[in-house]
């Protein structure tokens, strides 16, 4: 384990989570005796864009029923349930923190997807999986996490079998200017690893891989913000709870974080970026 992992995997736990997201359902009117994984996907798609960004990805992968496909850096286990329950896929999940580990596993059970979907603790950067064990692999908003990106993607190229998918939807950086934190994936600058389009493309080339697609995200990213902003608006306006949506993995300080990348996004210095590789 680098010597950042620890702080990072801090970073991320959040205790009662599991309880707080069923609790936070169960007062929209959720049946969370009776959850379906679509009643999850306010609360358990961790990134920009939330379900609509991870169905866009896992649209380009080509994922047929029954692939191996590993989500690198599962969180709590949305995108995982996602392909699960669209594709037919059977998915492996590795995530840094024990608690996201679990709270994954117990969703999964909950909404009956147990046995499309496994979770496991473990480094992006020293994957516990042998060489070859799965047909793609997928990473939503990861990499900002991960020091070095030349071994992220040595070692998708190890676990992948030869002509497999590796999705790639990451924030980067597209100019230079100063970041302020807190941020959503870094309560400071030690645990911070944001690279450019050029780094992962040129780390994903080092490893094997070739470049099917590319594609920035930075409009996309601000609208969905935008449309976020205006939901708790409208609902405090009317004396409501505000909608559930990415903040509730967040914390307490989940406002400076949204309003610190914002204005990084806006300020085009970060934006999410789709990236398509084939190994060989």
């Amino acid at each position: 384990m680098s010597t950042v992992e620890p702080g990072i995997a801090r970073h991320y736990d959040v205790s009662g989570l599991e309880q707080h997201i069923l609790a936070v359902l169960a007062d929209t009117g959720v049946d969370v005796a009776n959850l379906r994984a679509s009643d999850l996907e306010t609360v358990d798609e961790f990134h920009i864009g939330g379900i609509a960004a991870t169905r866009e990805v896992i649209g380009q992968m080509g994922l047929k029923p029954g692939t191996r496909l590993l989500d690198i850096g599962s969180g709590v286990g949305g995108p995982a349930r996602f392909a699960a329950n669209s594709a037919g896929v059977d998915v492996t999940g590795i995530d840094l923190t024990q608690s996201y580990v679990d709270i994954a596993s117990s969703l999964s059970k909950r909404v009956g997807l147990a046995d499309k979907t496994l979770f496991v603790q473990g480094s992006a950067l020293e994957m516990p999986f042998g060489n070859a064990s799965f047909d793609a692999a997928m990473i939503l908003h990861v990499g900002m996490n991960l020091p070095d990106k030349r071994k992220l993607m040595s070692e998708a190229a190890r676990v992948l079998k030869p002509g497999g998918v590796f999705a790639v939807y990451d924030l980067m950086r597209l100019k230079d200017g100063a970041l302020t934190f807190p941020l959503p994936w870094a309560s400071d600058g030690t645990m911070s690893f944001v690279a450019t389009p050029d780094d992962y493309r040129s780390s994903a080339t080092a490893a094997g891989f070739s470049v099917v697609a590319e594609r920035p995200r930075g409009a996309f990213a601000v609208e969905f913000f935008a449309t976020m902003r205006a939901r708790m608006a409208a609902a405090q306006a009317e004396g409501k709870k505000p909608p559930p949506g990415v903040n509730l993995i967040m914390g307490e300080n989940a406002r400076t974080k949204i309003a610190n990348l914002t204005a990084a996004l806006e300020g085009g210095i970060l934006a999410p970026v789709e990236l398509i590789l084939r190994l060989g």
